[in-house]
């Protein structure tokens, strides 16, 4: 069974990277991007297209970068407050439900 998945595995990965490199190879000719002040980039598309998946990517991370702190540091404040106080007796939960729902 291990095998299979094994099997299964490559074969789904070598599909995609062969079909990326078709993509790369019918995509050679070369684009412009053009920016600000007549500033422009010539490259062929599909490296254009590369460096703006990449961008995409960047941005999309630095953008969670904050949470992903926040929510690090509030684990962390959570974790050291847990082993600092002893564990409480089992007693029944009276948690109170949302309103509104």
């Amino acid at each position: 069974m291990k095998q299979l998945l094994w099997l299964l595995r490559w074969i789904l990965k070598a599909a995609i990277f062969f079909t990326l490199f078709a993509f790369a190879l019918n995509n050679q000719h070369d684009a412009s991007v053009h920016f600000f002040f007549g500033t422009q980039w010539r490259a062929p598309l599909v490296l254009v297209v590369l460096a703006a998946f990449a961008l995409g990517l960047i941005v999309g991370v630095l953008g969670m970068v904050p949470r992903w702190w926040r929510e690090r540091s509030l684990a962390r404040r959570v974790l050291a407050q847990q082993s600092a106080e002893p564990a409480p007796a089992e007693q029944p939960s009276l948690a109170v439900p949302p309103h509104g729902i």
